[in-house]
């Protein structure tokens, strides 16, 4: 028998949901700058090719983009909660599975006959950067339309500040602790969040009321009295299938693609190209990764409330462009002051784009908010796994120049985007025009 109304209790507010969310998707999310910095170490030992380094710096994020998809739907039907526990536990049994093999093979004895072992651990660690499009939902049921550009810029702009500041102390941890010490800390660090997240995190209303036994018409209407405005359409399948036939969902996925994988691909990428291009030091080229992925995740956060005065439209269009003008200054770069002033204004226009996406996602495909977040999450961030491995290809034919003309990669990229930013923003302009009373008559006669 479900439970009598007044016998229910829901546990924490948007507030504490947003904490909760957005510490989880912190721990999970350091991953990707994981193998960015350590790469230098073990490209010679596992004799690898400048495209081969390229994917083993990519590997976390290729199951980080991969599971968003299924991950975020599953959050229509439980709620963010199981989800996000079992992303993270994924991840720490590739961290210890890395521990291990650092404390064992690290440095004499590992070689290429562990570099399959190498990459299939740094999935199962990329996997915590997954909970990116679980939060995005959870979140986004907490928070009423009116404040998730706010609190979704909030939690993705804290959340993406992991793998900057990691870029930052993993070259200093390597100094101190060696390499295995350093796999060994980053998985305890790993450990106490998930533990902390398991405390913490809270599913929005309809989701706790669900569990305790209400139907989903109930408990979306004690839900609604709870504040909570937006629902699930209640089936994985389902939400992923709604998702995909609004037309709407593919452009987000192309912006989403160059900014948000733009942003993995380059906190990856950019040790390597400091070291190998510019010529600095292991901590300098950490310390340079770092700027640019704390900037962008803090410009994120502002990113938000842009989108929630300006509208999602404009504020892509605007953020684009700024990711244009540093992506075309990279690409004629060859000189420290003019990439640093390149990556500066490539984390502004990519960090308040990838926040004003998701502002978007809730006002164009509200009946599955969940299939959209995966659909966008997923594939856009699909591009830190793609992006890596082409411009170490685009090195390998072309040698040192190769570090900057690979950011024509990103040009083209931004161009196409920009082009679909002005479709959405013609249809969302179409759609607000009002008619005119010429053809409402036309219309009336119909009738």
């Amino acid at each position: 028998m479900p439970q009598q109304t007044s016998e229910l209790k829901v546990k924490g507010s948007p507030g504490q949901g947003l904490f909760g969310a957005t510490l989880g998707f912190f721990i999970g999310f350091a991953a990707v700058a994981l193998f960015g910095v350590t790469a230098a170490r073990v490209k010679d030992l596992l004799g690898l090719s400048p495209l081969a380094v390229g994917f083993l710096v990519a590997m976390p994020s290729l199951s980080g983009s991969l599971l968003r998809i299924p991950f975020a739907a599953w959050v229509d039907t439980t709620g963010g909660r199981k989800p996000f526990l079992v992303l993270l536990l994924l991840s720490i049994v590739g961290m210890a599975g890395l521990t291990l093999v650092m404390f064992a093979l690290y440095p004499d004895r590992l070689n290429a006959q562990h570099t399959a072992l190498i990459y299939a651990l740094g999935l199962l660690s990329g996997c915590g950067i997954a909970t990116f499009s679980v939060g995005i939902s959870q979140v986004t049921y907490w928070f009423p339309k009116s404040q998730q550009g706010f609190a979704l810029g909030t939690y993705a702009g804290v959340g993406n500040l992991a793998p900057g500041i990691f870029s930052f102390l993993l070259p200093l941890a390597l100094t101190w602790l060696g390499m295995a010490g350093s796999y060994l800390a980053w998985l305890i660090f790993l450990v106490v969040g998930t533990v902390l997240y398991f405390l913490t995190g809270r599913n929005s209303p309809f989701f706790q009321l669900k569990a305790q036994g209400l139907d989903r018409d109930c408990a979306e209407a004690e839900a609604r009295k709870l504040g909570q405005e937006l629902f699930p359409s209640g089936k994985v399948k389902e939400s992923l299938l709604i998702s995909a036939r609004t037309w709407k969902t593919w452009p987000l996925v192309v912006i989403y693609f160059t900014t948000f994988g733009g942003f993995l691909a380059l906190t990856s990428w950019l040790p390597t190209y400091w070291k190998a291009f510019i010529g600095l030091e292991t901590v300098m080229a950490g310390t340079l990764t770092a700027l640019y992925s704390i900037l962008a995740s803090i410009v994120r956060i502002f990113g938000g409330k842009f989108a929630d005065r300006l509208g999602g439209e404009k504020t892509v269009l605007i953020s684009l462009g700024i990711t244009l003008a540093g992506t075309l200054l990279m690409a004629f770069s060859g000189m420290l002051a003019t990439s640093l002033l390149a990556v500066v204004i490539m984390a502004a226009g990519m960090g308040i784009s990838n926040a004003a996406v998701f502002k978007l996602v809730p006002q164009e495909v509200p009946k599955a908010v969940g299939g959209a977040s995966g659909w966008i999450g997923g594939l856009g961030a699909f591009g830190g796994f793609t992006l890596p491995p082409l411009l170490g290809a685009i090195v390998a034919a072309q040698g040192q120049q190769g570090y900057a003309s690979g950011f024509f990669l990103f040009v083209l990229l931004v161009v196409l985007s920009l082009g679909l930013a002005f479709l959405l923003s013609g249809a969302h302009a179409a759609a607000r025009k009002p008619v005119a009373p010429a053809e409402k008559t036309m219309e009336d006669q119909h009738a």
